[in-house]
């Protein structure tokens, strides 16, 4: 039982940085149904971010964080601006490719400028690993977790409580509606994006510091994963990202925790499979009829 517990404590601070990544995937696309497969590297840019406001200004924990925030909502903005916005009533297939060829453009890019070599991300904080009742808990592991669990929280107060939430709620229903009664639908969608990029940015800080190492193609395999776990959650739905990216971090450690490390990766795809047969819109996710 002990490993038991230990492992799902494991499970829940991966599951935590994939449901935040999950999180600006649904956002997009419940937006402008765009899949925006750019998006594990805008994580991987807060991670780059942090390492280098830390060792270079030698800031605390929560300064890199919300800095690393600003600057990836900002560039999730230009990306958007830059390359999405002038295809917007192009064919999905074009977005599609678009997106994709962004992903190489920030990876290559962020490799010939900085190296390819992985770098040690700076501990902000010293680790200290508490025994309770014989589960190994660190305050990194609490860190992650509390930080994950309020930047949902404040996301979901964001889009429930605000104007712009309700704004962002209007264009996803209807973009055509919302222009007409003053909502501009370009500040809505420039506004998601920079909101789903600051927790892609929140997420890389976190994960440099669980794992110590970032690297240029980091973002690429926990972004798959992350669009697995909007999908499995129930893509464009915000409760099921979040649980679609715990689901996912749980199966990962538990795929890890019987021997079978080798095939974590090929346990979520199976799960995506397997939900995608039995439940086509995710386990939150509404059928929605389309008008041909």
């Amino acid at each position: 039982m002990h490993t038991f517990f230990q492992q799902t404590l494991n499970g829940l601070s991966l599951g935590s940085i994939y449901a935040l990544l999950a999180l600006g995937y649904t956002m997009v696309y419940g937006i402008i149904k765009l899949i925006n497969f750019a998006h594990g590297d805008v994580y991987m840019l807060g991670a780059f971010w942090g390492y280098y406001v830390i060792n270079t200004y030698h800031v605390n924990f929560l300064v890199a964080l919300v800095s690393a925030m600003v600057v990836t909502a900002l560039a999730g903005m230009l990306i958007e601006y830059l390359a999405y916005r002038p295809l917007r009533n192009s064919p999905r297939i074009t977005a599609l490719i678009t997106a994709i060829g962004v992903s190489y453009f920030l990876e290559n890019g962020m490799s010939f400028l900085f190296g390819a070599n992985t770098r040690n991300f700076p501990q902000a904080i010293t680790q200290h690993n508490y025994d309770v009742f014989g589960i190994t808990v660190s305050n990194i592991q609490i860190l992650i977790l509390v930080t994950s669990l309020v930047l949902m929280v404040l996301l979901q107060l964001i889009i429930q409580k605000t104007k712009m939430g309700t704004a962002m709620r209007a264009v996803a229903v209807d973009p055509e509606a919302a222009a007409l009664v003053g909502i501009n639908p370009d500040h809505v969608i420039s506004f998601t994006f920079g909101l789903g990029s600051a927790l892609a940015g929140a997420g890389g800080v976190l994960i440099g510091l669980y794992y110590n190492s970032i690297d240029p193609l980091m973002g690429m395999t926990p972004g798959i994963k992350a669009f697995v776990a909007a999908v499995v959650g129930g893509i464009g739905s915000i409760p099921g990202a979040a649980i679609g990216g715990f689901l996912i971090g749980l199966l990962e450690t538990a795929t890890q925790a019987v021997g079978l490390s080798a095939y974590k990766d090929a346990a979520v795809y199976v799960v995506l499979i397997v939900i995608l047969v039995l439940l086509p819109t995710g386990l939150l996710g509404k059928n929605v009829k389309e008008k041909v």
